[in-house]
C-alpha cells in the first residue's frame, strides 16, 4: 500500500515538474508584470497626491500674494507652479489670477505671457478657453486686432459661444465693421442663458447699435 502511494506521489511529483517546465517561465514573467504595474500604479497615485499637494501650497501662497499686492511673490509663484507642476489644474488657475494681478498693475506684456502660457498648456478646457477670452481682450486695448479675431474665432466649446461671439463683436466694432459686429453681438445674446446678467450687457450693446433685440416667445426677462 506504501510502495503504491509513493509511486502516486511520484507521478504527480513528475506531473507538476513538467507542468513547471512548461509553464514556469510565463507564470512567473505574468506575477511580475502584475505585482510590477501594481506598484507602479500605487506610486503613480502616491506622485499625483504630492503633486497636488505641493501645486496647492504654492496656489495659496500666490493668492495670497494677489490680495495683498505683492506683484514679485504672484510672478514667483506662478513661475513655480509652472516649472514644477504645470499639468495640475492650478497651475491653469494660477495663471489666469497673476495675468489678471498684472493688467490691473499695467504690466501688459507680462500678463499676456501668462494668458497664452494658460491657453496653449492649461490641463482644464475650460481654463484654457476663458484664458484665450481674456488675452483677446487685452490685444483688443491694444488693437492687435486680427490676433485677437483669430483666438476666438475657432474651437470654442459651446458653453462659451456666447461670450466668445460677444468678443467678436467688440473686435469688429473697433474695427469699425459695425453690421459684422451687429451679427456677433445677435448670436451673443441668443446664446447666453436669460438668467445671466452679462446677457444685459450684450442687449445694451445691441441698443445702441439700433438692434435692440426682441424677446423669444415665453422668455421671461
Amino acid at each position: 500500500m506504501a510502495t503504491h502511494l509513493d509511486l502516486e506521489e511520484q507521478e504527480q511529483v513528475e506531473r507538476l515538474k513538467h507542468f513547471w517546465r512548461q509553464y514556469g517561465n510565463l507564470i512567473t514573467w505574468t506575477l511580475v508584470l502584475v505585482l510590477g504595474a501594481f506598484a507602479a500604479w500605487n506610486g503613480w497615485n502616491y506622485w499625483q497626491r504630492d503633486q497636488g499637494a505641493k501645486a496647492s501650497a504654492l496656489y495659496d501662497a500666490l493668492e495670497q500674494a494677489a490680495q495683498t499686492g505683492e506683484i514679485d511673490k504672484v510672478r514667483q509663484a506662478f513661475e513655480d507652479l509652472r516649472s514644477r507642476h504645470p499639468r495640475t489644474a492650478y497651475a491653469g488657475q494660477a495663471g489666469l489670477v497673476a495675468a489678471r494681478v498684472l493688467a490691473d498693475r499695467d504690466q501688459l506684456p507680462a500678463a499676456r505671457d501668462m494668458l497664452r502660457w494658460v491657453a496653449d498648456k492649461a490641463s482644464e478646457p475650460d481654463l484654457r478657453t476663458i484664458a484665450r477670452l481674456r488675452l483677446a481682450g487685452l490685444l483688443l486695448d491694444e488693437k492687435a486686432y486680427d490676433e485677437a479675431l483669430a483666438l476666438v474665432s475657432k474651437d470654442i466649446p459651446a458653453a462659451y459661444e456666447g461670450l466668445a461671439a460677444d468678443r467678436r463683436g467688440d473686435i469688429l466694432l473697433a474695427q469699425g465693421r459695425t453690421d459684422a459686429a451687429r451679427q456677433e453681438y445677435d448670436k451673443a445674446y441668443r446664446a447666453l442663458d436669460a438668467s445671466l446678467d452679462y446677457r444685459r450687457v450684450v442687449e445694451a450693446k445691441l441698443t445702441a447699435l439700433g438692434a435692440a433685440p426682441t424677446n423669444p416667445a415665453g422668455e421671461v426677462r
